[in-house]
């Protein structure tokens, strides 16, 4: 595993979460590389929390909507003004584009943290792109980052500083929680559980709605109750101190039309079983994005 070829910091602890920004004091100039879905949906979070300038680098006609005061869009690497000095450089591509994309920013190298939002690829393999003593954070970030109910679960290399983790934290926290992990390979399974949970969440919220069709519902009404019952349930889990288990039971009357659905999900075939192959599959395709 690529954990085991490039040190984990000391400083990151086994597990905190939810840790505050930098005082609410305003970011420092950063460089986001990919404005994408998920890199949109970062620095719109970070501007919410006092962002001043930053550079954004992605080559698509979207990428202009992104500009901003303070916020510079350019194609290409080589248009950064000569003298701007990010203090983070963050790395939102698909990492089946990594090595034609990070290498050209290597000569941010000993000043800048690296934060890769890239499924799959380890601290050491960016680290071979960047140069070995680049100071590297990996993260996964989920797609409710856009609406700043987000979490990720971040890594910290062993170059990283006290004061390059703080950056990374107040970063990646100003779209919803945050974790640290000292193990790096849990971030394969948490790729798999909440980097890939929204899209399993849309799909039952899909699949409620035709079944409502199928037993005769009006179109507009299937899709609003799916919506609706699953951002509910949501708030519901958020507000309680109970665990989902608890919850559900309290749902499921005895002998009722809940109790018969659940066992039909819960059958050994279906839901218990399905979810657990699902959710290995997605960890070892994490896994085999790293090579």
């Amino acid at each position: 595993m690529g954990h085991a070829e490039w040190p984990i910091s000391e400083r990151s602890p086994v597990i905190e979460t939810g840790a505050p920004a930098r005082g609410g004091s305003p970011f420092p100039p950063l460089l986001l590389v990919g404005g994408g879905r998920m890199g949109s949906a970062l620095l719109a979070g970070w501007r919410d929390r006092g962002l001043s300038q930053a550079i954004v680098i992605d080559p698509s006609e979207e990428a202009a909507n992104l500009v901003a005061p303070g916020i510079e869009v350019f194609a290409l690497p080589h248009e950064i003004p000569t003298g701007f000095t990010p203090e983070a450089v963050v790395f939102a591509v698909k990492p089946q584009s990594a090595l034609a994309v990070l290498p050209s920013y290597a000569r941010f190298a000993g000043g800048a943290v690296f934060i890769s939002i890239m499924a799959g690829k380890t601290l050491h393999a960016v680290g071979q792109m960047l140069g070995v003593k680049a100071a590297i954070v990996r993260a996964m970030p989920n797609t409710p980052a856009a609406v700043r109910q987000g979490i990720t679960v971040a890594v910290a290399g062993c170059h990283v500083s006290n004061s390059q983790h703080l950056l990374a934290d107040s970063l990646l926290a100003a779209t919803g929680q945050i974790a640290w992990v000292n193990d790096e390979s849990l971030l394969d399974p948490v790729t798999a559980i909440s980097g890939g949970g929204p899209a399993y969440v849309f799909l039952l919220a899909e699949l409620l709605e035709q079944a409502g069709l199928a037993q005769g519902l009006p179109a507009d009404l299937a899709r609003d109750l799916a919506r609706q019952t699953i951002i509910g349930s949501g708030a519901l889990l958020a507000a309680s101190t109970e665990d989902a288990a608890n919850l559900r039971i309290a749902v499921t009357s005895p002998n009722g039309t809940t109790e018969r659905a659940l066992a039909v999900l819960r059958a050994d075939d279906a839901w218990p079983k399905l979810v657990s192959q699902a959710i290995d599959a997605a960890t070892k395709r994490s896994r085999e994005l790293q090579d």
